[in-house]
């Protein structure tokens, strides 16, 4: 006798034509997993069989064949009112009594002393969460779903899903027989997420595809309003061989803007069993999971992803009255998994503009186009092929109206949002969670939507030329000489992973302090010596959540430095410690308090001079715990610190001793310590500032500045700095034979070998080991090295 229900205890991914894609996975997942401490709601599966009897008892299968057959499949004009006619039949169906019985007395067996347990019903296709095809968001599912009744009509709002307009076309896009795609719907004991937290998990960095991430990202209540991209999410970064090796693998986190959770709607008021309401103060300023959690989340999907060994979409789910985490979903990811990178395609803004607003980006595009602005489904037929689409939100039933778009940009969600994941699937771009894109752009408007800048995305007013540059990464040319990168960013490191550089030989450090920590580090060292004011009051806001605001410095510094060290990884990763100059410090949150003026900051308290001068000692003590952390704790030992403008070798033993009583020792857990080869005394003394350090790295700017005895920053005698004068190049050479003689590594950073050829064949001619190339100067760079490394043409006599 045919059964129609199937416990998630005796589904396995061999009854996927039985229970489709998404239930055969939490099968496997529920009975092979669990062992490994993945923790999996039970449920059980209604099997596409019963789908099948549905049609057949109330006779569908014909009539639902010559509607579908009518859908003009060339402009598919006809599409949505042939789904409604298809909906209102399977609407005005009704379960045959053998499969309501089957269904009822699983839902008591699961419901146990509970009475009538509170279910998620989700739509599960036979050709759903295939590496191929996701269908993700394609069918309908419904949360907090109790009582008999409830269930049934639940379970016929799922087959009716089959019938969506954006179902059909992705049935039709995707070669699909529309009566050969069978659906089963999973019954799910509940989370109560509403109590806590929920949310989406990619073992993979979702906008790079780089392997060695592990993506979670999360909201507050139910985790719906993640996929939906109705709130911006918290995000954290996991570093995978960090994890493995138990250390601390979390590298970066974004605090989100929750102010929204969807809770279960007790009173009924809503006529909905969810509803949404405000996130209450005391959590709007906390991360919605302790680092352990987040370190458990990470391990679970990374044995999930080993057990499938395809990179994963997960969902999550935590219980807010019993404290326990849930997998609730796994689908292999469908976006990065079958990409091959052939070509790279960069890009860079001619000019500025105004800029209009700016959110997360995803992809990294540049693209202009008429803005049309779209408050529901409604209104779209105002939306034309090539527009930029402005909404609040997007959902599944615009999938069809988000093919015309060129780009999307939304007011609210994340990088796991519906408009992240569609852009990504159509291979557009998109900016998310801008919170006003809607209110700041006009309906028409001209636009440029710039993702070319790192995790951020920018709206600027109007037609801005940009140049874009493809690149055949399988024809660019092997060198001897190591091509390497010099990053300020971090923001950009998993996108510059993916370009042919052999790691990063120049991490400005000072950037990273200027962007992303923006607090002068002897102000918060100090934090309860400053006066009362608006400084300190600033201070207060932005370090909430550090009793310790010395310690805000730190994180922040080492989550930094550590994205970039894991997309390199293991390639060799050097920061430069800051390297800022006393009027570029002042300009920092409370750094008025700490800088002295000076005529020529240039070449005043600078570099290494500051490290062990009491005035800023203990910030440089901070630093040197960011890197500690990133080496030490986080297990990225590709990190290489560097020292700039070292002017005397006393100076350099102070330093060194300096980084050693703040637990940076040279050598120890194979620390390298180089440095900056940009003073004249550096090249006249290099054989004895070799003995202190383990690499050189020529900063070509300073070197020329200091040799020829100008200012870089003036405008005056702009015109005398030139890195080819003979005074320059012979400092070089002595620099890179001093160092072959040595036995040590030497690197040049800086624009010259990019810009000219001739340049580069002195540098290879001399035997140095690396050059350090802007990411829009590197595939020149890289062509200059390979030119100068043919052989010299032999002339016949």
């Amino acid at each position: 006798m045919e059964t129609y229900i199937i416990p998630f205890a005796n589904i396995n991914m061999g009854k996927l034509l039985q229970v489709g894609g998404k239930n055969a996975s939490l099968g496997e997942m529920f009975n092979n997993l669990r062992p490994l401490g993945i923790d999996v709601p039970d449920g059980f599966a209604i099997t596409i069989a019963c789908y099948q009897l549905f049609l057949a008892y109330n006779k569908l299968y014909e009539k639902l064949s010559e509607l579908l057959a009518t859908i003009d499949q060339q402009t598919l004009s006809n599409l949505p009112q042939v789904a409604k006619q298809c909906r209102a039949l399977v609407e005005n169906a009704v379960l045959p009594d053998v499969a309501k019985q089957e269904i009822i007395k699983a839902y008591e067996q699961l419901s146990g002393t509970n009475g009538n347990a509170s279910v998620a019903v989700r739509s599960s296709a036979n050709a759903e969460d295939s590496p191929t095809a996701s269908f993700a968001g394609q069918h309908d599912s419904f949360l907090n779903i109790s009582g008999k009744e409830n269930l049934l009509a639940a379970v016929i709002k799922c087959y009716v899903s089959l019938f969506n307009d954006r179902a059909i076309k992705y049935r039709i896009d995707n070669g699909f027989d529309h009566m050969h795609v069978g659906i089963s719907v999973g019954v799910q004991y509940m989370v109560r997420a509403d109590k806590a937290s929920a949310g989406v998990i990619f073992t993979i960095e979702p906008e790079s595809g780089h392997r060695n991430i592990i993506y979670i990202t999360g909201a507050w209540g139910l985790g719906e309003n993640v996929v939906q991209g109705a709130v911006d999410p918290d995000e954290f970064l996991v570093f995978k061989p960090a994890l493995t090796q138990h250390q601390q693998a979390i590298i970066g986190r974004k605090k989100g803007r929750l102010e929204q959770m969807m809770i279960y709607d007790e009173s009924g008021a809503s006529g909905r069993p969810v509803k949404n309401v405000d996130v209450p103060p005391e959590k709007q300023g906390r991360w919605i999971l302790r680092d352990d959690e987040v370190l458990q989340l990470a391990s679970w999907s990374y044995e999930i992803e080993k057990y499938y060994g395809v990179p994963m979409d997960i969902e999550w789910a935590k219980d807010g009255i019993t404290a326990h985490i849930y997998i609730v979903q796994a689908r292999p990811e469908t976006i990065h998994s079958k990409k091959q990178k052939r070509q790279l395609y960069t890009y860079k803004l001619q000019k500025t503009g105004k800029m209009l607003c700016k959110g997360e980006a995803v992809g990294r595009k540049i693209i202009s186009g008429r803005a049309c602005i779209i408050h529901s489904l409604a209104e779209a037929d105002k939306l034309e092929k090539g527009d930029i689409l402005i909404a609040d939100i997007t959902n599944p039933d615009w999938n069809a109206l988000l093919r015309k778009a060129v780009s999307i940009v939304t007011n609210r969600g994340g990088r796991t949002s519906h408009a992240s994941i569609v852009a990504r699937e159509l291979g557009i771009t998109a900016i998310v969670g801008t919170g006003n894109a809607t209110q700041v752009i006009s309906d028409g408007q001209i636009i440029t939507v710039v993702n070319a800048e790192g995790d951020e995305g920018y709206v600027y007013e109007g037609n801005i030329p940009f140049e874009m540059v493809a690149i055949d990464l399988s024809k660019v040319p092997q060198t001897k000489t190591k091509p390497m990168l010099i990053l300020a960013d971090p923001a950009r490191a998993f996108e510059l992973s993916g370009y042919p550089a052999k790691g990063v030989g120049l991490l400005r450090m000072e950037f990273i302090i200027n962007n992303r920590i923006l607090i002068h580090p002897m102000a918060l060292v100090q934090y309860d010596q400053l006066p009362d004011g608006p400084v300190k009051a600033t201070i207060t806001q932005m370090t909430a959540g550090y009793s310790n605001k010395a310690d805000y410095f730190v994180s922040r510094l080492a989550e930094a430095i550590a994205q970039v060290a894991a997309a390199f990884y293991p390639d060799e990763v050097i920061i430069r410690m800051s390297d800022f100059k006393t009027n570029e410090y002042a300009s920092l949150v409370g750094g008025t308090f700490y800088e002295p003026k000076e005529e020529n900051p240039m070449i005043g308290f600078r570099g290494a001079s500051r490290y062990y001068d009491s005035r800023y000692l203990p910030g440089f003590g901070l630093e040197c715990r960011a890197v500690l952390q990133v080496r030490n704790e986080m297990g990225l030992t590709n990190v290489k610190v560097m020292i700039p403008f070292c002017r005397t070798l006393k100076e350099a033993a102070q330093v060194l001793q300096t980084m050693e009583t703040f637990g940076l020792k040279r050598g120890e857990n194979g620390l390298q310590v180089y440095v900056m080869v940009e003073i004249p005394s550096n090249v006249i003394l290099a054989d004895k500032f070799a003995q202190l350090f383990d690499g050189f790295s020529i900063g070509s700017n300073d070197l020329t500045q200091l040799t020829l005895g100008l200012d870089r920053d003036s405008e005056i005698v702009s015109h005398l700095f030139d890195e080819n004068n003979e005074a320059v190049t012979i400092l070089i050479k002595q620099a890179i034979a001093a160092a072959k003689k040595a036995g040590i590594k030497i690197g040049l950073c800086g624009q010259a070998p990019s810009d000219f050829p001739a340049f580069s064949r002195f540098l290879v001619e001399q035997g140095i080991d690396s050059i350090s190339f802007t990411p829009d100067a590197l595939i020149r760079g890289i062509e200059n090295i390979s030119a100068a490394e043919l052989p010299a043409p032999v002339l016949n006599s």
